[in-house]
């Protein structure tokens, strides 16, 4: 193959880059295309000089097109180069220093005495407009008084930070600050050893501390020896609800959950692999037996009640003001707690012997067992050898929901003990009226007969006429028209003669009512009179709607203040 020219690719490759490079927006045709993959093989092979950017130096050919393209966003030049793939240190962007940060508080020496044009308002402050203005609007501004004028702030620069820069989270931080909050912990801690002092002066003149709690305390306690001041990070410290003990098991034990395979014996959490009751408790084998009685069986035996009863006093005396802890001063809390137990038994018992003196009843306490008083009991009851007990007598169930036997107001009797004519009352006073208080013997010799509320006028009432239904009313109705129309002749006599009949029941009826009337007037007058608390209890009395003779005769009957005849009507 015949090798090409140098300086004819030379020309073929300014005029391919003339038309690339002219061209370039512009579609390719593909004879252009083929030329600049030739002059592309060629350069690499060596046989093509390499391409020069406007700098004279040449570009390797090897170069993926990738990286020596121009992007379209930098204006391209006519010739290749690869500048934009330089640090481009003559247009390079100048970023902030470290140590440089916003300006804070207002500058030094810089008090106006005038106002300035294009100064606040407001304020009379040069950095800043009225609609900027922090300070408390003022009822004349500096503009028009020219005193007061607030001092410049300072001027706030415009950072350049760079990518570091920004993300820097001590940037702009003050030292001094720290060393202000350094100062501030400083005299809280000489505040508290001061009083610590104090407080250890005072205990030694009052005689409080012996010996050996003098050379300890000398040494300087550290407060931070209770667990139960300390918040410690990720983990609640407080020695009340803090259990840090992981429950695992050793892989030849038998499993909890595989005890008693029945689902309604203990629940297994398989979370925290905790069972806390008894897997053998439906079974009716002795806890003492079985070789596993649930995680709760540890806590609850053992010394572990009394731990925690001390422990419960520690907490309890510490937040009362005694300096007292359970692994700091053993010997010093059981102690105390010793004392605390025989102080609070003879408390009980003065307070026993106080309420029986004033009260009485000590004979009732002295009193033998009920079975010892019989003699004997049907009750099985079954003990284990801690007397506890296993098997007995179930507590009984109440027979009624009601409260029994409760006495109110002095009764002896409870309400319904006594009963007469349809009524029910306390057989202690023979009081008809229910809440009243106890007469006693007076109230049993009194006749309570007149106060019985309503006696006659209930009795009356039974006598009464029913008031008809809707329904009977209606049938009534229909009967009435059936016999209208079968005696359509005879429309005229039957019609007066039923009228004259109805007319004489309802005179009837009117008679019967107003005598009614009389006696309820009669009896109201007589129950005015007596003493209120004397009155019979009347919520017994049956309430029905009244009659229209009923209303008629309460009209009749009425007093009317209004009616100028009123004064006649007793005469």
């Amino acid at each position: 193959m015949m090798q090409a020219d140098p300086v004819m690719a030379e020309q073929t490759s300014a005029n391919s880059e003339g038309i690339v490079g002219l061209d370039e927006p512009k579609k390719m045709t593909r004879e252009d295309w083929r030329k600049k993959k030739e002059l592309e093989e060629q350069r690499k092979l060596g046989n093509a000089p390499a391409e020069v950017d406007e700098e004279g130096k040449d570009i390797n050919p090897h170069i993926p097109q990738y990286i020596s393209s121009v992007p379209w966003y930098i204006d391209p030049s006519k010739r290749p180069t690869l500048k934009h793939q330089r640090p481009q240190t003559e247009n390079e962007k100048q970023f902030s220093t470290v140590g440089e940060w916003y300006k804070r508080g207002v500058q030094e020496n810089t008090v106006s005495t005038k106002f300035r044009k294009g100064a606040c308002e407001n304020c009379g402050a040069i950095t800043h407009k009225k609609k900027d203005c922090l300070e408390r609007p003022r009822k004349v501004g500096a503009r028009y008084t020219g005193t007061g004028i607030a001092p410049d702030e300072q001027a706030q620069v415009q950072l350049s930070l760079d990518y570091d820069g920004k993300r820097d989270r001590w940037n702009g931080y003050d030292p001094e600050e720290h060393q202000r909050i350094v100062e501030e912990y400083a005299k809280v801690d000489l505040a508290k050893r001061t009083l610590k002092a104090q407080k250890l002066q005072d205990e030694l003149a009052s005689g409080k501390l012996d010996q050996t709690e003098r050379e300890h305390d000398s040494e300087g306690e550290d407060e931070d020896k209770y667990a139960d001041d300390i918040d410690m990070p990720g983990q609640n410290f407080d020695s009340k609800r803090r259990i840090t003990v992981r429950n695992l098991r050793i892989r030849e034990d038998t499993a909890k959950y595989l005890r008693n395979l029945d689902p309604n014996s203990a629940y297994y959490d398989p979370k925290t692999r905790a069972m806390r009751e008894n897997p053998y408790s439906n079974t009716g084998m002795n806890p003492d037996e079985v070789g596993y009685a649930g995680d709760n069986f540890v806590r609850y035996s053992g010394d572990t009640i009394s731990m925690a009863q001390t422990q419960l006093f520690a907490w309890e005396a510490y937040e009362k003001g005694s300096e007292v802890h359970l692994q700091a001063d053993p010997t010093k809390l059981e102690l105390l707690h010793r004392s605390f137990k025989v102080k609070k038994e003879d408390f009980k018992e003065m307070q026993r012997e106080s309420i029986l003196e004033k009260y009485g009843g000590q004979e009732h306490l002295d009193a033998p067992p009920r079975e010892l008083l019989l003699a004997q009991t049907e009750d099985y009851v079954e003990y284990s050898r801690h007397g506890a007990v296993l098997k007995g007598q179930e507590k009984a169930v109440a027979r009624s929901k009601y409260e029994e036997d409760v006495l109110i107001n002095n009764h002896t009797c409870i309400w319904g003990s006594f009963w007469k004519d349809g009524f029910w009352g306390y057989k202690c006073c023979h009081s008809m009226v229910k809440q009243s208080y106890c007469t006693g013997e007076t109230g049993v010799q009194i006749d309570n007969s007149d106060c019985v509320p309503f006696d006659e006028g209930v009795t009356e009432t039974q006598n009464e006429e029913q008031p008809k239904t809707l329904l009977e009313m209606h049938q009534e109705k229909m009967k009435d028209k059936k016999k209208k129309k079968k005696n359509k002749k005879n429309k005229k006599h039957s019609s007066d003669s039923s009228d004259s009949e109805d007319e004489e029941k309802k005179k009837e009826k009117l008679k019967k009512a107003l005598e009614a009337e009389d006696k309820r007037v009669k009896q109201v007058e007589t129950m005015m009179q007596l003493d209120e608390r004397k009155r019979p209890y009347h919520s017994l009395k049956e309430v029905k709607a009244p009659t229209e003779e009923e209303l008629e005769a309460f009209r009749m009957k009425r007093c009317r203040p209004d009616d100028p005849m009123a004064s006649f009507l007793g005469q």
